[in-house]
């Protein structure tokens, strides 16, 4: 199961990888990721009897996402929140009224959690147009989040003995810590390539804290799971469960890496 679920991993990330080839590709692979992601999540929420807003997360997410790659969302986003929570508290009012705060509530985290933290994806594909920079980068942080995930699996295997919380008993601090120093070798190694115009110590520093982030979000999202009583969010994905089972880790990992670009000075605040 194990080799499996690696084998299924790399293959994912090797057709994101592909997909980073071409903007347009990459930015309905981004679509496709966050509506079958918030499909899921609802699959979440309504095992634990409040259902999102389900039309209003959905157009919430896309809204997002477009707004992103279109270059617009600072101007917007405050018009896009203030319409999602106006209209989701306007159409909860039709509905059951047990669970109405929870159901709005549900649907602005879900908008937020998935459609916002998949937009610095966008953000990080559209560095420098022209130059191929963005390409390079969202390589690099998309091989950086899947190194974490199939060393963190391999060491937590290999030498795995003592758990890192209850939520998520089979992620061991070994595994966790020896996939968090082999990220950052490699992280730090691959700053050589001339495409990332980079730094050795910001390679070092951009690889160890979106590994960290990425881990975090496996654990987040096995909160949710753990919450709602389930194993899996989904099973699209063969050996991993459903979408947001296999690109949790890169929801925090991409606005960590995002963060760190501007913390290292790879980029300027506007």
């Amino acid at each position: 199961m194990t080799e499996r679920r690696i084998v299924v991993g790399l293959i994912v990330a090797a057709i994101g990888l592909v997909c980073v080839l071409f903007p347009w590709a990459f930015y309905f692979l981004i679509l496709a990721i966050g509506l079958a992601s918030i499909y899921e999540f609802n699959f979440l929420c309504a095992i634990k009897g409040q259902p999102l807003e389900y039309p209003v997360a959905v157009l919430g997410v896309c809204a997002y996402i477009a707004l992103a790659i279109f270059g617009i969302l600072h101007k917007w986003e405050g018009v896009l929140l203030a319409g999602i929570v106006i209209v989701a508290f306007a159409i909860g009012m039709y509905g059951e009224q047990k669970g109405y705060f929870a159901r709005t509530a549900y649907t602005l985290l879900a908008v937020l959690y998935i459609g916002k933290l998949l937009t610095y994806f966008v953000f990080i594909r559209q560095i420098a147009p022209g130059t191929g920079e963005g390409m390079a980068l969202t390589f690099y942080v998309i091989v950086i989040i899947a190194l974490t995930d199939t060393f963190g699996m391999l060491v937590g295997k290999s030498i795995g003995r003592h758990s890192w919380t209850r939520i998520s008993p089979n992620k061991t601090i070994e595994g966790s810590l020896g996939s968090l120093a082999i990220v950052t070798v490699i992280a730090t190694a691959a700053a050589w390539l001339p495409q990332l115009h980079i730094q050795w110590w910001q390679g070092a520093a951009l690889g160890l804290a979106t590994s960290v982030a990425a881990q975090i979000g496996d654990l987040v999202e096995s909160a949710f799971k753990r919450d709602a009583g389930v194993k899996d969010a989904g099973a699209a994905i063969a050996g991993h469960g459903g979408v947001l089972d296999r690109f949790d880790s890169y929801l925090l990992g991409g606005v960590t890496f995002f963060a760190t670009l501007h913390l290292v000075g790879i980029l300027q605040v506007q």
